[in-house]
């Protein structure tokens, strides 16, 4: 069978299942362990990364046919991308006490890392020419 779904679209839509599961996730550990559940910018570091996610994808499947070779180096150009959008939106809010405690790091670390574990598997389909 075909598959005539668009790539797009499908790692978007397995994006949004991915990041609500592990936002539920995070906010059950908060609330188990009696910490604020929609502290640290939590909110807006799953949009973030979820936005940020599909611009880098988008990008990776578009720029495939024509550069292939390089794809992996755009791949890890996204994630400075992320980390950047990070330092210059998150990091001073975090660090107006001087310091970024766990709470703070986990608000943006949890969902960095869910969206790059999905980004990472759909760059090796796209590498693969799987996609």
């Amino acid at each position: 069978m075909i598959n005539t779904i668009n790539p797009i679209f499908v790692f978007c839509f397995k994006l949004i299942l991915l990041l609500i599961a592990v936002f539920g996730i995070h906010l059950l550990v908060l609330s188990y362990l009696n910490l604020p559940l929609f502290s640290n910018l939590i909110l807006a570091s799953y949009s973030v990364n979820y936005l940020l996610a599909i611009i880098i994808f988008i990008a990776l499947f578009k720029l495939k046919k024509k550069y292939l070779d390089i794809l992996g180096f755009i791949f890890m150009g996204g994630s400075l991308l992320k980390f950047a959008v990070f330092f210059i939106f998150f990091f001073p809010n975090f660090n107006k006490n001087g310091s970024i405690d766990r709470l703070e790091s986990a608000s943006f670390l949890v969902p960095y890392l869910a969206c790059l574990v999905l980004e990472a598997i759909y760059a090796s389909k796209l590498l693969n020419n799987k996609l």
